[in-house]
């Protein structure tokens, strides 16, 4: 029998330091991790940044790796789901090396 892996199961080993997993992992997961829908992430950030220009669409463009969150809501993001600015910018950092 042959396992099958999902995405969920693709974790590429990732040793839980800063910048051990790209972006749109880092994001999806600690979203997932707050029981937040990518609507309600966007409705956070417009909140948090009194900037309602961030949709659920662009979430779910950075979650995909399509697009990569600038400095500026990467403070948001990690104001939302409680990681440093520091972190983010290592995430990003890492994605574009996986690229």
């Amino acid at each position: 029998m042959t396992k099958t892996m999902s995405i969920a199961d693709d974790t590429r080993d990732h040793d839980d330091g800063p910048g051990s997993e790209p972006i749109w992992e880092l994001v999806r997961r600690l979203r997932k991790q707050h029981g937040l829908t990518q609507y309600q992430l966007a409705d956070l950030l417009g909140e948090l940044s009194a900037n309602q220009s961030v949709s659920r669409d662009e979430v779910a463009r950075w979650e995909r790796g399509k697009r990569v969150p600038g400095p500026y809501w990467r403070q948001w993001l990690g104001a939302a789901l409680g990681v440093s600015t520091e972190e983010m910018t290592a995430a990003v950092q890492y994605g574009r090396r996986c690229r």
